[in-house]
């Protein structure tokens, strides 16, 4: 029979106790350690996403401090009396401009009249003689609108320029535009193949004569394409060496779109990953909602604690973003390492815990181990079973203690019994001596009141014992309320021991009940049921399983019987479990065990055959008399039992030997209506011999 895991731990006191002791540690524990794994992790990420946060600011400080330099060094040169006197004399601009732009690290500054003529413009050193004598065009369009009033404070502003306006405005810049795309896993599908726009922060101010009127547009800005010294220098001020622990690397990025135009992030070892672009995900959180992200993100290769925030033109349109993020894989492992710190001092916890849980439990089951152990000793035959001195002294203790008297009890009373019922038999030997020469009606009658005579003694040796066995039981189960009362609650962990000890308390009160009812079969006769006796028959091999596991014997089924019999189903059972203990004892080396049912004219018939040694002639005549026994550790009382269960439904049953000397047989003869005891028999009182 295969067992769940709950008969499993319910089969042993022990089990139940190392549940008890251990459920909670193997419980709670692994739940507290994945709560606080659970917090640790949670509370990680926010620390890092407040890094990362607090990274972003700083470089969009800095990216507005930049913004505002170009504003006013722009400023600086529109208003500066140098320029004015140039623009009077007609010559020179091109000069002080140039000065100007190299003073303040510009990109370009370019001046125009206020119709948009070309009136000059800053050269960097080093341009070839066809660049210098390369005409300069009017003012881009695109500029024509981002001219700033006096009035206001002077800052530059984020554009986006088409390849013909930064042509204008700076043509030794226009090599750093070309930027190929390069294909990036999870970005928005695309048909373009090359960024060619600029972005630029870019200031146009106006520039007065001495008498305060415009005379002029002067233009001053820096191109943010492939700008690697502004991308590596807010790299620097992000994150200084050393300012990430581990080996994180940090990173800055512009982007133009959701393209990256400048970037210290490596595609390759020494390649920057200029032209990658970034995740659709990204694209529509901050580009298309405007919002500033603030999470992990796949960068180029590697995984980033990622800041992202949009970056908006004079219009107020999203133009591009700028981005600051450092290596997530270092702070991964940190934390993997954390995670295994902690589980590795609660499973150290858990393992004291367990040990010194077990400790303490083996004091409990370890007594009420040894009892079962003693009762169940007592059930296979060993009646000298005891539990001994236990070194508890407590409760469990003293029920050890009371329980080995009442065993001693039991012993003593069930020798009494075995005396007298040899005296009785003696007895009824003579009676029948005497009876032999009455004529066959006489001899049945004299049968029947031998019989009567027997069982009635039989009864009051029965009614004699419970009462001197039922004093010890009322003692045992008083300890057991008492142990309950003086408990209380804290009787919760051994409650299935105490009610274990419960139960083989009213076993034994059962045990003396069956005494009684087998001493008077009519008077306790169970409720009749109509039953498949081929059903019965394998009901009760499944009970024996686990005898026939530990044995050689074959079973050999020969089920025939279409007949429904009359009679109390577990009795039946009993009987029939009886006689399957019998064969299997009778083939301690193996052999074959055949069980065989057949119809009869009145019911159906059950035969039990084994391959043992049979019986011999002194065992057949007093077979079914109660306390005899072949077994030296039996007690005489099972077949005796069997036939005053069989005779309360008009049942009978019946031992002999098998016709080919292998073995003994047993035949069990059932009605299909069962009937009163006295309306059946053979004639002479006792069982058929087959």
């Amino acid at each position: 029979m295969r067992l769940t895991p709950s008969r499993w731990i319910g089969a042993s006191v022990r089990r139940q106790l190392l549940v008890m002791a251990l459920l909670p540690l193997l419980v709670a524990f692994p739940l507290l350690v994945v709560a606080l794994a659970a917090w640790t992790n949670v509370a990680y990420d926010r620390l890092l996403i407040t890094k990362v946060r607090s990274d972003l600011a700083v470089a969009q400080g800095y990216f507005e401090q930049v913004i505002s330099e170009v504003g006013s060094g722009t400023q600086g040169v529109a208003g500066s009396q140098d320029l004015v006197a140039a623009m009077r004399r007609g010559q020179g601009l091109g000069t002080t401009l140039s000065d100007a732009r190299a003073r303040l690290e510009l990109d370009f500054l370019t001046l125009h009249d206020l119709q948009g003529r070309p009136l000059a413009r800053a050269l960097p050193a080093g341009l070839s003689a066809q660049d210098l004598q390369t005409p300069m065009p009017p003012m881009p369009a695109a500029l024509a609108n981002t001219v700033q009033s006096p009035h206001q404070r002077a800052r530059a502003q984020l554009l986006v320029l088409p390849p013909e306006a930064l042509q204008a405005l700076a043509p030794h810049l226009m090599s750093r535009l070309h930027i190929p795309l390069v294909p990036t896993l999870n970005a928005t599908p695309t048909q373009r193949n090359t960024e060619e726009r600029a972005l630029v922060a870019l200031a146009t101010l106006p520039v007065k004569d001495a008498q305060g009127h415009t005379v002029a547009l002067l233009s001053g800005g820096l191109l943010l394409n492939q700008n690697l010294d502004f991308i590596d220098h807010i790299n620097r001020i992000v994150y200084p060496d050393d300012a990430l622990p581990f080996g994180s690397q940090g990173t800055a990025t512009l982007f133009l779109d959701d393209v990256r135009i400048t970037t210290n992030v490596r595609l390759f070892q020494d390649e920057r990953a200029i032209g990658t672009r970034v995740s659709q995900t990204v694209r529509e959180r901050v580009l298309n909602e405007g919002r500033v992200w603030l999470d992990r993100a796949f960068v180029v290769n590697d995984w980033y604690v990622s800041a992202y925030e949009p970056l908006v033109d004079a219009a107020g349109q999203r133009i591009g973003m700028l981005y600051v993020g450092f290596t997530e894989a270092p702070f991964r492992l940190v934390r993997y390492a954390v995670l295994g710190a902690i589980g590795l001092i609660f499973s150290l916890a858990m393992v004291a815990s367990a040990w010194f849980s077990l400790r303490f439990a083996r004091a409990i089951f370890e007594p009420v181990a040894r009892m079962n152990g003693t009762m169940q000793a007592v059930e296979d035959g060993n009646a000298q079973a005891r539990v001994g001195t236990l070194p508890a002294r407590n409760e469990l203790g003293a029920l050890a203690g009371h329980l080995d008297h009442l065993l001693d009890v039991i012993d003593e009373k069930t020798a009494a019994l075995r005396r007298w019922a040899d005296q009785l038999d003696l007895k009824v030997a003579e009676r029948t001596r005497e009876l032999e020469a009455s004529n066959a009606a006489l001899r049945q009658a004299q049968q029947q009141l031998v019989k009567s005579e027997k069982l009635a003694a039989i009864g009051q040796l029965t009614a004699s014992i419970a009462h001197e066995i039922n004093n010890p039981i009322a003692v045992m189960q008083g300890n057991l309320d008492l142990i309950r009362e003086d408990l209380g609650p804290n009787a919760e962990p051994v409650r299935d021991e105490l009610r274990l000890l419960d139960q083989q308390v009213e076993r034994m009160r059962l045990i003396v009940t069956q005494l009684l009812q087998y001493a008077r079969p009519t008077e306790y006769a169970g409720y009749v049921e109509t039953l498949d006796l081929n059903r019965t028959v394998d009901d009760s091999l499944v009970l024996v399983g686990h005898l026939l596991s530990q044995t050689r014997i074959t079973v050999k089924r020969e089920l025939a019987a279409t007949h429904r019999v009359g009679i109390n189903r577990q009795e039946l059972q009993q009987v029939i479990i009886n006689l399957l203990i019998n064969a299997i004892q009778a083939m301690p080396e193996g052999g074959e065990l055949c069980l065989q049912t057949q119809d009869t004219p009145q019911g159906a018939e059950l035969r039990v055959l084994d391959t043992g040694t049979g019986l011999s002639d002194q065992a057949l005549a007093r077979l079914f008399r109660p306390f005899f026994t072949t077994k030296n550790d039996g007690n005489g009382l099972g077949l005796w039992i069997s036939q005053g269960l069989l005779e309360r439904y008009g049942a009978q049953i019946a031992a002999g030997n098998r016709s080919d000397g292998t073995g003994a047989v047993f035949t069990v003869t059932l009605l299909t209506e069962a009937q009163a005891p006295a309306a059946v028999g053979t004639g002479d009182g006792r069982p058929g011999v087959g």
